[in-house]
């Protein structure tokens, strides 16, 4: 293969645990907190189900371009109605809840493959979370990136091609000089149609135990177990 010089990055799943993230934050605010009666792993399983429908809306043209703030907002009002809990839950506490995916913890290698990664390669996320939520997760795992590009510089949401092409385009290359690295195959599909190149980290556990892929189901330039495996590969090209 012929080494990229950018690497952009899926964030919820790849680099962070989404889920066990937001599991912890519903069993503290909902279950510890305020008492109630649930299940705090399938409400962040319900929630997240939530995601991809809500994006749909936007990507047919059904409503304009909104951020994930409004969509996560929208989506646990749904998720705390279907669980017949929401008037117990307040205004404040929704708000809180929804931050806490400006708060999601990193998997474990990720700080440490970001700095290796960073001193070769050109390195943003190019995420469905906007550029406020990108820069929060920045800030609360000590990342540091060269950009944030993704889903609200092109007002749309992945896996539609201008997302993968604008990020490119602001980075002033060419789709071919372009890696995008995700644990989602479907992602990776989507940004090798639009010509990039891919690798693919496996994250059994991304959605919850054993909830995850562990091998790419697409064609992929690189694969590994992690992101600090997936580093040293493209730093020993």
């Amino acid at each position: 293969m012929t080494p990229p010089q950018a690497l952009i990055f899926d964030v919820f799943g790849t680099l962070v645990d989404w889920h066990g993230s937001i599991r912890s934050e519903l069993q503290a605010t909902l279950v510890d907190g305020l008492g109630l009666p649930l299940d705090a792993a399938a409400l962040a399983t319900a929630w997240r189900a939530q995601y991809q429908p809500a994006m749909q809306e936007i990507r047919s043209g059904q409503r304009p371009f909104c951020d994930l703030d409004v969509l996560h907002r929208r989506n646990l009002d749904v998720v705390l109605n279907d669980a017949g809990v929401s008037p117990a839950v307040d205004e404040a506490t929704r708000q809180h809840l929804v931050q806490a995916w400006h708060r999601l913890q990193a998997w474990p290698e990720v700080g440490e493959a970001l700095a290796l990664l960073r001193q070769r390669f050109v390195l943003a996320p190019c995420s469905n979370g906007h550029i406020a939520l990108m820069v929060a997760l920045a800030r609360h795992n000590a990342w540091h990136w060269d950009a944030v590009l993704g889903a609200e510089l092109a007002r749309d949401y992945k896996p539609q091609p201008i997302v993968y092409t604008s990020a490119c385009r602001a980075l002033g290359l060419a789709p071919a000089q372009v890696m995008m690295v995700a644990c989602h195959s479907n992602d990776l599909a989507a940004a090798a149609a639009a010509g990039l190149q891919c690798g693919f980290i496996a994250r059994p556990h991304e959605g919850g135990p054993g909830v995850g892929e562990t091998q790419a189901a697409c064609a992929v330039q690189a694969q590994a177990g992690n992101l600090l495996q997936l580093a040293q590969a493209l730093l020993a090209l």
